[in-house]
């Protein structure tokens, strides 16, 4: 499963993991992927779409 969020694009970057004894290992920070059913104003139905939680809180959502 790709971790790439199809509402912004964000996707994995990469830093270091520091040791105590400070030696640097590469490592992945991921994002934080949900599938979740959302509404495609385009086609009129519920889609499911891979969406970072970032984005999930910040989009717009029906009032219940």
């Amino acid at each position: 499963m790709a971790k790439v969020c199809e509402q912004c694009g964000k996707k994995p970057s990469v830093g270091h993991r520091v040791s105590h004894s400070n030696i640097k290992t590469l490592r992945r920070f991921e994002p934080n992927i949900m599938k979740k059913r959302v509404f495609d104003s385009a086609t009129g139905k519920l889609v499911l779409k891979k969406i970072c939680t970032g984005c999930l809180r910040t989009m717009v959502k029906a009032p219940r």
